[in-house]
């Protein structure tokens, strides 16, 4: 990580004044809020990697993803990077070699509205509070990319087929392992396409990291 992607990170990770759920002034998160996080679930999608998901998306969780993602709560990258960190110990053995985390991309104009890509901006607190972990924003969204809310499994994959690009000078050495990391899974198109993308490139995905599980019957 380079001093200045360092320094993002140190930033974002000041703690909010306020609960991230409800607002109540017992930062990072109220007893009712932190009782509310179930803590790391795994996911079994069709076609897709091993997942696994911070939470549902629901209550307080859903709340500090819509504060952080649309508000401009970009304090609460802190927090919500801790329960990532969390999901992570999950997927990833502390003493294996990496992870190096994949932000799925987000679509230039979202990212401009929101001052960034939030999943960028996350990975990176997740990486500075854990050693050996890299942030490799590897993939790029074509601007011909529609917002996906909304959409159904079939549209969403439809609309990020040939529009998911690999930078060919943020690739990560050959052969690391590769997490995957996206804020909200709903039908598991991203990160099938996030996945396809990187191995058609020679890379080695090994699974993906989300904060909130929105699929159905989960």
């Amino acid at each position: 990580m380079d001093v200045r992607m360092l320094a993002t990170a140190l930033v974002d990770l000041v703690l909010p004044a306020d609960c991230a759920g409800c607002g109540a002034p017992a930062p990072p998160w109220c007893p009712a809020c932190a009782a509310e996080l179930a803590g790391p679930r795994r996911l079994a999608l069709p076609g897709g990697l091993p997942v696994v998901a911070v939470g549902r998306y629901r209550g307080p969780l859903r709340t500090a993803v819509l504060r952080y993602k649309e508000r401009g709560r970009r304090d609460l990258a802190g927090p919500l990077a801790a329960l990532l960190a969390a999901g992570l110990a999950e997927l990833h053995a502390a003493g294996g070699a990496g992870p190096w985390l994949v932000p799925a991309p987000s679509r230039p104009a979202a990212a401009r509205a929101r001052g960034g890509d939030h999943v960028v901006r996350l990975c990176r607190a997740v990486a500075a509070a854990r050693p050996g972990a890299r942030v490799v924003p590897t993939l790029r969204l074509a601007r011909r990319a529609r917002d996906s809310v909304g959409l159904d499994a079939a549209q969403r994959a439809a609309n990020l087929s040939g529009r998911l690009r690999v930078r060919p000078s943020r690739l990560p050495p050959e052969g690391v392992p590769l997490l995957i990391v996206d804020d909200v899974v709903t039908t598991g198109a991203t990160l099938r396409a996030c996945r396809d993308a990187l191995v058609g490139a020679g890379l080695r995905p090994v699974g993906a990291l989300v904060l909130c599980d929105a699929t159905t019957g989960s």
